[in-house]
């Protein structure tokens, strides 16, 4: 079997982190986020990965190079010369994607972190007969996406209904669709939108399911989000394989720590916490609902909450880091600094508080 992950863009939304590497490889709970869905597809039995992708696809493919031969699994890029859309990329890796077993194959949002539940996906999409198969999840606030009507007991999809004013249901597309090859003849090379332009056409032909998500979901493409489905990420760790978290007198909730990472005496961590390889925790130190990355420094007495810490970066003595501040790679803040929401370039130094949310150049 075979599947497509749309990589696509600059991941502008989560800058400064992206200003370093590209956004699938920045780490989501102590891995990269697009491992999280090549290791779920690698488990169902695919064995081929294409990576659509219209930015910096050596540095992508340099990377995931160890971590073919690791998994076993062969992954490829397919790169756009000029953005496709979420269906356009579909048609130019039309020749990766086809081969003579007819099978069906994935395609995958890489903002997208949920349980993966693909193998019941499979299930599915054999029992319905259709043409294409998509995720779909509840959500609190449907007006916000475009939301999709379907048929409780079947899953046939009969419409899409873009940020709708009145109430016609709260399940959205998941970001995670199974399509028989059939769907490529749908779709031409050119900029198109597959939520938009294809899925509809197939849902006139009554050749559209969908299956309502279990578990959690969460598109983790920019900061709010991503502090967010980490909180649901570790919750589902808790459930599934609660041995991966971290225990002890100075743990609340579920935390994540890297084995080579050290923590000082005193600290209370958590909830909602991942600790990176090669971090230092000193003494004293409170950290609550954030990230904080491969070779951080933390000094004594700190206190980070709702926030991501960049790779290399150094945090001081009885500093205070909240409210969604983003540091980028290599930010060393000061002792006794106040950061209200800051985002900080890559490579800085923070000698004064920043008071109100702002952007550091």
């Amino acid at each position: 079997m075979k599947a497509l992950i749309l990589v696509g863009g600059f991941g502008t939304r989560l800058r400064p982190l992206t200003l370093s590497v590209p956004k699938p490889l920045v780490e989501f709970a102590n891995k990269p986020m697009i491992l999280h869905q090549i290791e779920a597809l690698k488990a169902i039995g695919v064995t081929e990965v294409v990576l659509a992708i219209n930015y910096q696809p050596e540095v992508m493919l340099n990377f995931l190079k160890e971590f073919e031969e690791k998994l076993g699994i062969k992954i490829t890029c397919s790169q756009e010369t000029e953005p496709l859309g979420t269906a356009g990329p579909l048609a130019l890796a039309r020749d990766k994607l086809i081969d003579n077993s007819g099978e069906p194959f994935f395609v995958l949002n890489s903002d997208v972190i949920s349980e993966y539940p693909l193998k019941e996906m499979i299930e599915f999409h054999k029992s319905h007969g259709g043409e294409a198969s998509i995720m779909v999840t509840k959500v609190d606030e449907p007006s916000k996406y475009g939301v999709v009507v379907m048929e409780e007991k079947t899953g046939k999809v009969e419409r899409f209904v873009e940020k709708p004013k009145l109430f016609v249901g709260n399940k959205i597309n998941a970001g995670i669709y199974l399509l028989n090859p059939a769907v490529l003849d749908r779709i031409e090379l050119r900029p198109t939108s597959i939520e938009k332009e294809v899925f509809p056409k197939i849902a006139a032909d009554n050749k559209l399911f969908a299956m309502v998500l279990p578990g959690f979901w969460m598109d983790i493409g920019q900061p709010r989000d991503y502090i967010t489905g980490l909180r649901l990420y570790l919750d589902s760790l808790r459930k599934r394989y609660s041995t991966k978290l971290a225990s002890g007198p100075n743990i609340v909730g579920n935390v994540l720590v890297d084995e080579t990472a050290k923590i000082g005496e005193g600290c209370l961590i958590g909830p909602d916490v991942a600790i990176g390889p090669g971090c230092v925790v000193e003494a004293g130190v409170r950290l609550s609902r954030c990230t904080v990355m491969r070779g951080v420094r933390i000094k004594k007495h700190a206190c980070v909450a709702g926030s991501i810490i960049g790779w290399h970066s150094t945090v001081g003595q009885w500093a205070r880091v909240e409210n969604m501040t983003i540091l980028g790679e290599d930010v060393h803040v000061g002792d006794e600094i106040y950061s209200n929401g800051g985002v900080v370039l890559p490579h800085k130094e923070i000698k004064s508080s920043i008071l109100k949310p702002e952007i550091v150049m």
